[in-house]
């Protein structure tokens, strides 16, 4: 009996974890999608900004906006980031503006310096938000690291992506708004 009781409490602990596992796995809605046009929160609660004064979806509008929530120590986020770049480097100049939305998963990741040399480090010329109490996040119903957002001239999210790959379908689709008047 004392050696049953001995093997009980890691069983439950694994079979707890292994349930925590299962509930924070990508579901079916993961990945790359199209979606119907949904209006879109903005950026309110995040701060402080880098690269760039504060911005609303009203000063946006007009324009295709990709935002990508991302955190330095992401090694995923890391992944995503050569092709943020080839986009912000292609794009730019024919209205895509990508927002970087920095939402901490560990305490120091939220910090101002970190974030700024991070920034640096990774030569992020784009606008970032810093959303340390997940507000963007929240209001945006996100759950993932990375996560891309594109959003039409009229700033509504017509597709979503989380996590790495499908680097060829998210371009189309950028090219897809900007050919769209």
């Amino acid at each position: 009996m004392a050696t049953l009781r001995g093997y009980a409490l890691p069983l439950l602990l694994g079979l707890l974890g292994g349930a925590a596992l299962l509930l924070a796995w990508p579901g079916a809605d993961a990945g790359a999608q199209p979606l119907d046009a949904v209006p879109v929160a903005g950026f309110d609660g995040g701060g402080p900004w880098h690269n760039s004064s504060p911005l609303t979806l009203k000063q946006l509008r007009g324009q295709v906006v990709l935002v990508e929530f991302w955190t330095y120590t992401c090694s995923n986020c890391l992944n995503v980031a050569p092709y943020v770049h080839q986009w912000h480097a292609r794009y730019a100049s024919q209205g895509l503006k990508v927002i970087g939305v920095h939402t901490p998963e560990f305490a120091y990741e939220g910090l101002p310096g970190n974030v700024r040399r991070a920034i640096a480090r990774l030569d992020i010329t784009w606008p970032v938000v810093q959303d340390n109490q997940y507000r963007i996040w929240n209001a945006w119903g996100n759950r993932f690291w990375p996560a891309l957002y594109l959003l039409d001239r009229q700033g509504r999210v017509v597709y979503r992506h989380y996590g790495e790959g499908d680097y060829a379908r998210t371009e189309s689709e950028i090219q897809r708004l900007l050919a769209t008047p």
